[in-house]
């Protein structure tokens, strides 16, 4: 991952990247047995953090293929939001 950073220009937001990546998931999980509005709000910053990362794949020029799996994690992460909304 370090590589990548680095192939990304983004080599000093690497940290910062990893820690919010782990207080979304540990939202999320808490959101979902506990406290739903903790579990959208873990959510929708997943989504905005992957639809960042597709966006830096775009700026970089990678294939499609290479953009996928952000984009994916980005509409997986949409569809929490949806399934922890309160109804």
């Amino acid at each position: 991952m370090r590589a990548e950073f680095e192939r990304y220009g983004l080599a000093s937001f690497r940290v910062l990247v990893g820690v919010l990546q782990l207080a979304g998931s540990t939202g999320l999980l808490v959101g979902w047995f506990f406290y739903r509005p903790l579990g959208v709000a873990a959510a929708l910053g997943l989504t905005t953090l992957m639809i960042l990362g597709v966006g830096v794949r775009r700026r970089i020029r990678d294939p499609l293929l290479k953009q996928l799996p952000a984009g994916l994690y980005a509409a997986l992460s949409a569809a929490l939001v949806y399934l922890l909304w309160p109804c």
